[in-house]
Parts: C-alpha cells; sequence; structure tokens
C-alpha cells in the first residue's frame, strides 16, 4: 500500500513539473528581456551587427531582449584552443536572434552549444560512390548544424561575413536557419509554421523557386542567391534565408513571391532596413 502511494506521488511530482516547468521558463525568459543591455554590450553589437542601427526602436529592444535569454540558455564552446570571448558571444547571438525577431516564442529548443573555431575545421565525411563502394575523404567546412543539440562555426568565416554584410553569405544565418528547419526533428526546408494553412503555400512557393534556382545553376545563369542553395531543399532554405537579410532588394526584385514569404515568416521586412 505504501508502495503504491509513492509510486502516485513520484507520479504526481513529475506530472507537476512538466506543467510548471514551462510556466517558470516564460516567466524568467520575460524577466531576462526586460533587462536593458549593458552599454558595453549594446556597443559590441552596434559595431559587429551592421545592420543594428537600422533596425526599429522596437526590433532593437526586441533584439536585445532576444540576446540576454540566448547568452542565458545557451553554452559556447571554444575549439583547438581558441577562448572565446564576451565579443564573440554577443555577436553570435545578435546574429541569430534576428531570426527570432518574429517572436516564435522558442529559442531554437533543440540547440544546447555552440563550437566556434578559430577557422576552418576538418571532418571526415563518408560517400556511397557506388552499390558496395563508399568513400571517405576529409573535408574542410565553415560552419554546421546538428539536429540534436549543436552549431558548428568558424570565427574567421563569421568575421569576414561581418565585413560582407550585403553579399549574401552568412554561415550564422545559415546554421540558424537549419536549426529552425530542423526543430521538428527533420531538415528538409520547412520550419514550423503558424498554422496548418500556411503549409500549403510554403510548399508551392518554396518548392517553385528551387526549381527556378536549380534550372538556373544548370544553365550557368546568374542568380542572386548563392548557388549552393541547389543542393537540396534545406540547403536552399537556408540560402534563401541569408539572402533575405543581406541582400533584400535584389531578392524582392528578382524573386518577389519568395521574397513575400519570407517576410511572412520571420515577420520582417530588411529592405525598409536600407
Amino acid at each position: 500500500m505504501i508502495q503504491t502511494i509513492v509510486v502516485f506521488i513520484i507520479i504526481g511530482l513529475i506530472l507537476t513539473g512538466i506543467l510548471i516547468n514551462p510556466i517558470l521558463v516564460k516567466r524568467r525568459r520575460n524577466r531576462l528581456k526586460r533587462r536593458h543591455l549593458p552599454p558595453l554590450w549594446n556597443a559590441i553589437v552596434e559595431n559587429n551587427l551592421p545592420i543594428y542601427l537600422c533596425l526599429s526602436p522596437n526590433e532593437i529592444r526586441r533584439l536585445q531582449g532576444h540576446i540576454q535569454v540566448f547568452l542565458a540558455e545557451k553554452q559556447f564552446i571554444g575549439c583547438r584552443g581558441l577562448q572565446v570571448t564576451e565579443e564573440m558571444k554577443l555577436t553570435l547571438a545578435a546574429i541569430a536572434c534576428l531570426l527570432l525577431l518574429n517572436e516564435r516564442g522558442q529559442y531554437f529548443p533543440r540547440l544546447r552549444s555552440i563550437l566556434v573555431y578559430p577557422n576552418a575545421y576538418f571532418v571526415q565525411e563518408t560517400t556511397s560512390i557506388g552499390k558496395y563502394v563508399v568513400e571517405e575523404r576529409r573535408v574542410a567546412r565553415l560552419g554546421e548544424s546538428w539536429a540534436n543539440d549543436q552549431v558548428v562555426l568558424s570565427w574567421e568565416q563569421v568575421k569576414q561575413d561581418i565585413n560582407n554584410w550585403e553579399d549574401g553569405r552568412n554561415v550564422v544565418l545559415h546554421e540558424f536557419a537549419h536549426q529552425l528547419d530542423q526543430e521538428d526533428g527533420k531538415a528538409e526546408g520547412v520550419p514550423i509554421l503558424k498554422s496548418k494553412s500556411d503549409y500549403a503555400i510554403w510548399a508551392k512557393v518554396m518548392t517553385e523557386e528551387y526549381q527556378q534556382l536549380c534550372n538556373d545553376v544548370l544553365q550557368g545563369a546568374k542568380t542572386v542567391m548563392d548557388s549552393y542553395g541547389a543542393t537540396n531543399p534545406a540547403e536552399f532554405f537556408a540560402v534563401a534565408t541569408e539572402t533575405f537579410f543581406e541582400k533584400p532588394h535584389q531578392l524582392l526584385s528578382k524573386h518577389p513571391t519568395l521574397y513575400e514569404q519570407l517576410q511572412r515568416y520571420y515577420q520582417l521586412d530588411p529592405v525598409q532596413w536600407a
């Protein structure tokens, strides 16, 4: 009898924890978002995020709040001897949190750690080149997003992207767009959308735009988006996100339907930041 009661008490405590935890997390995040960004932190973000002062006052306040939640919840790990500084953390958080300004309420929930290398790093890649043949090779990378809990970045590449903001290439935007895509456990170029009715429109627009990019790349035509977006739908979404934030005028001019779809998803209009 006593054992049964203890079991029910334990189950009750677990259920209570499950129900209360989201409330506690929301309250803690709201407290963090209400804090003023320290002046030194604000100066670092202003210096390292080229479009920071182009944002509206409301967008700046929201971004500052998201940065503080991000820094409190994510772990930064330096690799190959790199010491991750406060400036690095703030820079990475500021760029990544641009993707959260649509107030979806999540902070890359699967992500726990950001691994930062000083420059390009190497991984062993296995590729099937035949029915019974597998090739292993050492490949240099500048960033990657893991579906379980990590994003890996090259700090040297991050700095280059900051200095060339309008070239449509940004490793932080790219890999964190993958994190949005991977929230449901799959990387297929379809992030979690606001309502079920949005998925049909998303599929139509993204499929047509992806196929157009593939055709343009195949024909050697000049494209607004990086040709890497033609790799697969997941890479297309990540590359389209980079282009949306860094080359909004060109994207709107050449691909207005795609721009409108991303504008609806991110709840932002980067054209206004020019």
